[in-house]
């Protein structure tokens, strides 16, 4: 039966004639309030039926009792409520769900009250032992942290347990053995003008466009006519959903007069269908096979004749950041001319050699592929070059400007400038 079929039905207030008291009916279990129709044994029943239905129409488990299989098992049903945006689960729920499976794995059967800091530790160590960097460890720990705080909250663990949880520090820079990782930098221009030439079409524009705003790879897949304001010099794009919405902040990204040249051709579409849109660059590649068949038209298959009924996949209707950062590193290896024996598998290959493949492609692709979010660094780092940076935080649309810091390189060369005068 579900929560809200148990809410329609309230357990009643009842007298118990034996004893003259008052009694109401939770989960199976009678729960005596004090003298009938008291003042007091009224006030109680409220505050159990409350309970009682905050809960999910379940008696709270005993905090000394619950295993963390069942702690997991009731945040699940939080975190798909919970983690949601325009009715759709974030990634962020895939990121728990990814964590949280070998904490049930390990620890399954595990007392929650008997989770300390050392099994903490202990589960964290497993975690370097696989080579996760530093970054991915922390945000591990402190995602179980978050876990057991909602926990706390619903009465399902003592407070103790997550203070003391909440004492394990972060992983430090030079004193682990965790792997660190580069952090993200902006793309020169030099490499992504070299790579321009080997997108498709639509996405090169996609580029171009994100290199001049600024904007998320998202926001940028996201566009259309109709969240664009083409009123006035300057144009205004209000994306409909956005990384920061759920703090009850409104993103605006201004397009000024290049990038309106760019996007343009887009905006005479339907106003509610998307700009950049992939069925554009899967029509012009097909066209360009098409032109470049050598087999005569009478001989061969003829242009949409031998495309399937129901494909398993096809053509969205816009660009994913998964999709948009693919097509980008697809560039990428042609423009610096990866290797062919890294892309492609050989015929008698092994299982180590495939590995030893995978290995050394991602080497090559570390070194010369960029991603998209790389342009909004480079985006950042030059209008703080131009214009300080208040102009980049607003730009970007960050709410402190120690995030924009992140995002935008200090500019060395006026310190070194100032040394050279008066150093």
């Amino acid at each position: 039966m579900s929560a809200e079929a148990k809410v329609s039905r309230v357990p009643s207030y009842r007298r118990h004639k034996a004893t003259g008291q008052a009694v109401v009916t939770l989960s199976g279990r009678d729960l005596y309030l004090g003298r009938y129709n008291s003042k007091h044994s009224r006030a109680e029943y409220n505050r159990l039926v409350g309970e009682w239905i905050a809960n999910g129409c379940e008696m709270p488990q005993e905090a000394d009792n619950i295993t963390i299989v069942e702690m997991l098992a009731k945040w699940w049903i939080h975190a798909k409520q919970h983690y949601r945006r325009n009715g759709k689960p974030t990634s962020s729920l895939q990121s728990f769900r990814q964590l949280l499976k070998p904490l049930r794995e390990t620890y399954g059967h595990t007392p929650a009250a008997a989770f300390g800091p050392l099994a903490l530790k202990a589960f964290r160590d497993q975690f370097v032992a696989q080579g996760r960097s530093r970054n991915y460890v922390n945000r591990s720990v402190g995602r179980i942290k978050q876990v057991f705080k909602w926990a706390v909250a619903e009465e399902l663990v003592q407070p103790s347990v997550y203070q003391a949880l909440a004492c394990v520090g972060a992983l430090q820079r030079g004193r682990t053995t965790a792997r660190e990782t580069e952090g993200v930098l902006p793309v020169a221009a030099s490499v992504v003008d070299a790579t321009l030439p080997h997108l498709p079409t639509v996405v090169a524009d996609m580029v171009r466009f994100q290199r001049l705003t600024g904007a998320r790879p998202t926001e940028v897949c996201t566009i259309r006519p109709a969240d664009v304001d083409r009123n006035g010099p300057v144009w205004r794009y209000v994306p409909q959903e956005h990384k920061t919405e759920h703090h009850n902040r409104q993103r605006v990204i201004f397009i000024g007069p290049k990038a309106q040249a760019i996007l343009s051709p887009y905006l005479l579409r339907h106003e509610d269908e998307f700009c950049f849109c992939p069925c554009d660059s899967e029509r012009t590649r097909r066209a360009d096979r098409h032109e470049a068949r050598q087999t005569p038209m009478s001989c061969g298959n003829k242009p949409g004749s031998n495309r399937k009924r129901n494909p398993k996949r096809g053509a969205g209707s816009h660009y994913t950041k998964d999709s948009y950062n693919r097509a980008v590193c697809r560039a990428c290896e042609l423009a610096f001319e990866m290797p062919v024996e890294l892309r492609k598998k050989s015929k008698n290959e092994t299982n180590e050699g495939r590995q030893a493949r995978d290995k050394a492609a991602r080497k090559w692709r570390r070194e010369y592929t960029w991603c998209p979010s790389q342009l909004r660094h480079s985006a950042a780092t030059e209008i703080r070059r131009l214009y300080g940076l208040e102009a980049a935080q607003v730009t970007l649309g960050h709410s402190k400007a120690d995030v924009t810091q992140i995002y935008a390189e200090r500019d060395f060369d006026k310190a070194a400038e100032v040394m050279a005068k008066i150093g």
